[in-house]
């Protein structure tokens, strides 16, 4: 028993939170250095705790009565009380201890030590030289207020005060565009603004159209939510709002946050906007096509000259019928797509968007010019998700996954890489919840998720990273080392990278493990070689003369142009690689393009020791 308990005490010693600052602290105070007396007695049964902002006046006197500092103007102070957020403020440690015992109105007089007030060693808060910080002095408090506060800069110059509580989660931010009911008043309660009538207050939020920190303030607040933001000095920067900030050490805006509007800058650089126009149904971004869905909208689609003319209508041009498209296959414009995925059903939308997201990559209807910068106003009527393989039979999975892998064949095919490598990628992730029954159902999903797997990895060769390709191929050769198409997928993606050895290994072990692959693993060691010779070329224009030089002379290398690499692979072949034929069309394209030996290994054999040693082997651009 004696153990056991033995064991809780050590458990709860290793649980025991290490003391904070202020609590070690308040071990200084001692019997005698901190008494309070009550002068006026305050309402209430609550108290301030950590957390809490608290509002006071306070007056230092010496023991004989001389005010030593006032916040109240009667005794030459300005008349701004103190703010203070127990646990985040620096405070001496008397009023550490003492503020907390204090109720909302009340009025004390705390007889403090040196050690208590700012004659504490290593004190956090400092004072002037003339202050008696070693005298024993009297400090007045009136505990004006207090309230849970929510800090909004980490330096305590905006704390915030919630009256009323918002809706929703959604706060406004940088572009949205904001309505809200302001006033203001100084620290010691001067009014100084008061917008509280006619029309709410319109800013749009990040153009510095109200006060630093007023916008802050109301950048962690919800529609309909109303709060007191409490700014300091530092915080106040010259706006429309207050055109000229005084010599105010604070001011306290009450505001109503009325609406706000959502516009969203998709790429960050001010060109694809979307704008909300009409609120929609639900919780933003949970209840919004962020996933591949079919969707149903309505749009009209203008030009952004000065007629603002109407290219397409649905409700005109489509016999009021929307649009129903699946997203993720590139069936709209890529902006189009962008701002559909982030509205909600209901919710209609103005967009504006640039010609290269717009109809420069995209069929281009007949009356948009080609650069056209163009506008729509998109009215998401619902979308359909696709549906969940929870409780369907293994056949069923294995044709929907197919149906998802032929859709990215054909993006592949249209040149789509992006959104192709999506949608297997997507099979992917779901096949990891598939579980096959027997034999024959494990060797189907084997075979898929290894074609999925060399369909992203093409992905990835078109997309220049060929590093990633070479790991993805890897999820299939580490499990069957002799996969004939992973090896000669991983062998194109080791050529283009520059690592001419291992794709030549790549492209032998082919014929090795299978014969019929042999006109395969010849075309592309033909295409090898071709590429080992043109950077073997570019290698020698590059540092011709390098050699022949004088002493003293120096040899400028790299002035060719650099040209772009091609991965030797070819889009309208992709279905070669995702079926059990061989690869006997790319075999014909790289014998046909291969040159014969360069001349330069066989007059000087060990040059391409030198240039590996430069790392040149492995420069796929040069």
């Amino acid at each position: 028993m004696a153990v056991a308990e033995d064991a809780e005490q050590e458990v709860a010693q290793q649980n025991k939170k290490p003391p904070t600052e202020d609590e070690k602290r308040r071990k200084k105070i001692v019997p005698g250095s901190l008494m309070k007396a009550l002068i006026r007695p305050g309402g209430g049964d609550s108290r301030p705790s950590d957390g809490d902002q608290v509002i006071y006046h306070c007056t230092i006197r010496t023991l004989d009565g001389v005010v030593v500092e006032s916040t109240r103007s009667e005794n030459g102070g300005r008349g701004t009380p103190i703010r203070h957020v127990l646990g985040k403020s620096k405070m001496i440690v008397g009023l550490l201890e003492g503020i907390p015992t204090m109720l909302k109105g009340e009025v004390a007089m705390f007889k403090m030590k040196p050690q208590v007030h700012y004659g504490e060693d290593d004190c956090p808060v400092s004072v002037v030289n003339e202050f008696p910080k070693d005298d024993e002095l009297h400090f007045e408090i009136e505990m004006i207020d207090f309230f849970k506060a929510k800090v909004v800069s980490d330096d305590l110059g905006v704390v915030k005060k919630v009256i009323n509580e918002g809706q929703g989660w959604e706060s406004p931010r940088e572009p949205y565009e904001v309505k809200a009911w302001i006033s203001a008043k100084t620290g010691d309660g001067k009014l100084i603004l008061s917008h509280m009538e006619g029309e709410p207050y319109f800013f749009t939020f990040g153009k510095s159209e109200v006060p630093k920190g007023l916008e802050m303030g109301i950048g962690t607040m919800a529609r309909g939510e109303k709060a007191v933001v409490y700014v300091t000095s530092q915080y106040l920067t010259q706006s429309p709002l207050i055109p000229v900030i005084e010599s105010f050490e604070e001011v306290h805006f009450e505001v109503e946050l009325v609406h706000f509007i959502q516009v969203r800058d998709m790429l960050g650089d001010g060109r694809l906007i979307k704008r909300r126009i009409r609120d929609g149904k639900g919780d933003f971004p949970m209840d919004c096509p962020l996933h591949d869905s079919l969707l149903r909208v309505h749009y009209k689609g203008m030009l952004l000259d000065e007629e603002r003319s109407v290219f397409y209508d649905t409700r005109v041009d489509n016999n009021d019928q929307p649009l129903e498209f699946s997203s993720g296959e590139g069936l709209v414009p890529e902006g189009f797509e962008m701002c559909v995925r982030l509205m909600l059903p209901g919710e209609i939308a103005l967009v504006t968007c640039p010609p290269d997201y717009a109809y420069d990559k995209f069929p281009r209807p007949a009356n948009v010019p080609e650069g056209a910068h163009v506008q729509w106003e998109i009215e998401l009527l619902g979308f359909e998700m696709p549906k969940d393989w929870t409780g369907l039979n293994f056949k069923s999975i294995m044709d929907d996954a197919e149906k998802i892998r032929l859709t990215g064949n054909r993006l592949f095919k249209e040149g789509k890489f992006e959104l192709a490598k999506a949608k297997y990628e997507k099979v992917l992730r779901e096949f990891n919840h598939v579980n096959p029954q027997d034999d024959d159902e494990g060797k189907e999903f084997v075979n898929a998720r290894n074609l999925l797997h060399l369909n992203v990895a093409a992905c990835q060769l078109k997309l220049g990273e060929c590093r990633k390709s070479i790991e993805t191929c890897n999820k299939v050769l580490d499990a069957n080392p002799a996969h004939v198409k992973a090896l000669y997928r991983r062998g194109m993606a080791y050529m283009a990278a520059g690592d001419f050895e291992e794709a030549r290994g790549d492209f032998k072990m082919m014929m090795k493990v299978d014969k019929l692959s042999e006109a395969d693993a010849t075309a592309a060691l033909l295409k090898l070689k071709q590429k080992e010779q043109e950077v073997e070329k570019k290698a020698r224009k590059q540092f011709k003369g390098l050699f022949d030089k004088k002493p003293g002379e120096i040899a400028i290398a790299g002035s060719e142009e650099r040209e772009d690499n091609d991965t030797g692979e070819n889009p309208n072949n992709f279905d070669k690689e995702d079926s059990d034929e061989n690869n006997s069309e790319e075999s014909r394209e790289a014998e046909a393009e291969a040159d014969q030996m360069g001349w330069f290994s066989r007059i000087w054999p060990t040059g391409g020791r030198l240039f590996s040693a430069l790392g040149l082997q492995r420069c796929s651009i040069l």
